[in-house]
């Protein structure tokens, strides 16, 4: 399957309930050959109404963050785990989260990067894929939000743009 194909499937999607409220799926954005792909929970309002991943408060301030270390936005591959908002931003289900699996699981194996960054706890149930790297950090939302995550977020990035260069 290409990326075309799941971009169009996600727009389509009607596998679980959070379609419903959305304005937009939202499968990800970047380049097919990334080395470096993250992944975070849910599109948020401002993801939604664009159509496009980390586009919002957190998704500035993880692209100035990244800035700052060297790294890129268009060179990396973003996404999420569930490819529609929720409502009022809440965590997805466990229905909706397998529901959404099986796209990301594609993305990967057609991007087959080397790291994958999880962004907050609620990435982790991004699949595994032997021969790939996987870094969690703390989901640039947090650090905005508390000031002592936001040293800890900006040392995570910068261990993160060590392991790629």
């Amino acid at each position: 399957m290409s990326m075309e194909e799941i971009n169009l499937q996600v727009y389509a999607c009607r596998k679980c309930r959070l379609w419903q409220d959305a304005k937009h799926g939202v499968p990800g954005e970047g380049p097919l050959n990334a080395t470096v792909m993250f992944v975070g929970q849910n599109p948020g309002a401002d993801e939604d109404e664009q159509g496009r991943p980390f586009v919002g408060r957190a998704g500035k301030y993880l692209t100035k963050t990244l800035a700052e270390f060297g790294i890129k936005r268009e060179d990396v591959y973003i996404t999420n785990i569930v490819k529609h908002t929720s409502p009022q931003n809440r965590k997805p289900y466990p229905d909706e989260v397998e529901a959404c699996l099986p796209y990301l699981s594609e993305q990967i194996g057609i991007i087959k990067p080397k790291i994958i960054v999880l962004l907050g706890a609620s990435a982790k149930d991004t699949p595994r894929v032997e021969g790939i790297q996987y870094f969690e950090v703390i989901h640039p939302s947090a650090a905005m939000r508390f000031t002592k995550m936001r040293q800890r977020f900006r040392d995570q990035i910068a261990e993160l743009a060590k392991k790629i260069s």
